[in-house]
């Protein structure tokens, strides 16, 4: 329900010295002590003055303000609640404005959750819907009663679906994607949660993976008041450093017979399974024990059902084999590129994936089209560069890099971005370089978020084909190093999830409850006990205890392998 103004006056009256300094975020957000709760309608029309955000704008307007009735289906209810259309106007009149929707509900816990988007935003994400990897058997963030918003970062792929970069000619929006849409969106919903209720809420949270989760840890580095507690899920932080890998790795599948089809693609990953299942413990189609797989796999001298995974000759001679070319290409995915020149974040390369036992793609439908659309989808990098579409295309990494080479670095739509060497790239060195100091989101002092109790829930599945997993583990350990592994664990949790892909599986689909894990930890100061996350499709219902990294589960030599409980977290 919308808190009374003899409500708020109490609460505020309770509120600690310490947070009536923080007031504008750390213990809620800015209010004015006048306010009175307003009508969903009433918010139609109404603007958010410019001063109001942190960053400059030319304001915001509310254009649409709706009551939407309650629904969904258990345990996906939902109550009624306003939802609320609004538009960011830039400085710049040839910018696109930042859209953004806020959903808020008729009975409010009192808390806000901003959701990040995903690859080059340009939509709104689904503010009704979960938190990335949540629980499936809860109600959604706004059935629990939260202030939902989120943005499309302030550029609208719908405007060239065929581009989703081409928003970086214009320097505005590129940095509205790169960072700054974060702080105005935020800052615009708190003003109109403010208006609706008469009162900020005494929590705020953001959620996000891929991009999000770089969006979730900028929050953290850049504003460290405005948010209580974010989960980080696959976070893209390096997001230039990442282009660059994936430069590297499009240039090595558009050599000649390189591009392995879903059918070698399935043979290299029966392969690696068949050689790493077991490394855990037991063989039940998950591979746990990653870093043991990464150092005693290699596709050259591996077998598949008996025979060679290596074709004859090392000639591409059928669909059960790779050929050298394959493997080669295959192994540069595995190993890092090293940059031979300085860039502004700091950054000196980017790491390689875990790639035996990750589905890359295979043939299927459903979620496994999903998984192989954000792998190395249907068809060879190319030149000119073919889209990458969720119904078949160039591998993900080879659409998005061709997409930064012509809009964010080269700033020619007619670029070749297979001419572009990421390691030696001559006359745009510079211009890279600059792009790695807005984009890489790499700052490891968190003390600014962490002194005013910020909390983190940071994880990663161990067969992301998108995001390096060693990538989250060296930021992680940036992090330890900077502020020492015991404060650390006071604040931040990592964890590796087996089997898990980039948002998406068919091995192992994850579903975690870290909303209540995050919330409980910063309102009540409960550290997250023994975390379980569960299988939605490759098992549905089976668990697997979540392990702080670098400890992964291990079965015990007993009971139920789809049991969370039949294993322990082990030290590797």
């Amino acid at each position: 329900m919308i808190v009374p103004a003899s409500r708020r006056r109490l609460v505020l009256a309770a509120v600690p010295a310490a947070c009536a300094l923080l007031m504008l975020s750390a213990c809620g957000s800015s209010s004015d002590d006048d306010d009175q709760p307003m009508a969903c309608a009433e918010l139609a029309g109404m603007t958010v003055p410019a001063a109001r955000i942190g960053l400059p704008t030319s304001g915001a307007t509310v254009t649409s303000a709706t009551v939407e009735a309650a629904g969904g289906t258990a345990p996906k209810t939902f109550g009624e609640y306003c939802k609320v259309m609004a538009e960011i106007a830039p400085v710049d009149p040839a910018a696109p404005k930042i859209l953004m929707q806020l959903n808020l509900p008729a009975t409010w816990n009192g808390k806000a959750l901003m959701l990040g988007g995903g690859g080059y935003n340009g939509t709104i994400p689904n503010v009704a819907g979960n938190v990335p990897a949540g629980p499936a058997d809860r109600p959604n963030p706004i059935g629990l009663g939260y202030a939902v918003f989120a943005s499309d970062s302030g550029h609208q792929a719908a405007t060239d679906p065929a581009n989703p970069g081409v928003f970086a000619l214009n320097q505005e929006a590129l940095r509205n994607f790169s960072f700054e849409a974060l702080k105005k969106t935020r800052d615009a919903a708190m003003y109109l949660i403010d208006k609706r209720y008469g009162d900020g809420p005494r929590r705020s949270y953001f959620a996000g993976g891929s991009t999000g989760g770089r969006e979730a840890l900028a929050v953290t580095q850049k504003w460290p008041a405005d948010f209580d507690g974010a989960i980080v899920l696959y976070p893209a932080y390096a997001a230039a450093s990442l282009d660059l890998q994936f430069g590297r790795i499009t240039r090595a599948l558009a050599q000649p017979g390189a591009y392995p089809n879903l059918a070698k693609r399935q043979a290299l990953f029966d392969s690696a399974v068949a050689a790493c299942d077991g490394l855990d413990g037991v063989a039940d189609g998950v591979i746990s024990h990653q870093a043991a797989c990464n150092a005693s796999y290699d596709p050259a001298t591996a077998t598949l059902n008996g025979q060679p995974l290596r074709c004859p000759g090392g000639a591409d001679t059928g669909d059960s084999c790779l050929s050298d070319a394959q493997i080669t290409a295959m192994k540069v995915i595995d190993t890092p590129i090293v940059f031979g020149y300085p860039v502004a974040s700091g950054e000196t390369s980017y790491p390689g994936f875990n790639t035996w036992g990750t589905d890359f793609g295979r043939p299927g439908t459903g979620v496994q089209q999903t998984v192989t659309y954000l792998g190395l989808n249907t068809l060879q990098p190319t030149t000119p560069m073919p889209p990458y579409l969720p119904t078949g295309g160039v591998p993900y990494h080879s659409g998005f890099w061709s997409q930064w080479a012509k809009y964010f670095v080269t700033r020619d739509p007619g670029f070749d971005a297979l001419t572009l060497d990421p390691q030696n790239p001559g006359p745009w060195q510079a211009r890279i370089s600059e792009l790695t100091g807005l984009q890489d989101i790499n700052q490891a002092d968190l003390s600014a978020f962490e002194s005013r109790g910020g909390k983190i829930l940071m994880a990663h599945g161990t067969s992301d084909q998108l995001v390096s997993t060693r990538a989250t583990q060296a930021y992680y350990a940036r992090v330890q190093a900077a502020m020492g592994a015991a404060r650390t664990a006071g604040f931040l949790r990592y964890y590796e999830i087996p089997g898990y892909g980039h948002a998406a599986s068919t091995v192992f689909n994850a579903a975690w409850d870290s909303l209540t894990a995050l919330d409980n930890w910063v309102e009540q100061g409960i550290a997250p006990p023994a975390q379980t996350v569960a299988d939605t499709v490759g098992v549905p219902g089976r668990t697997r205890p979540l392990c702080d990294w670098p400890a992964y589960p291990r079965y015990r030599g007993s009971g139920d392998v789809n049991a969370a409980a039949s294993f322990v977290c082990t030290a590797p």
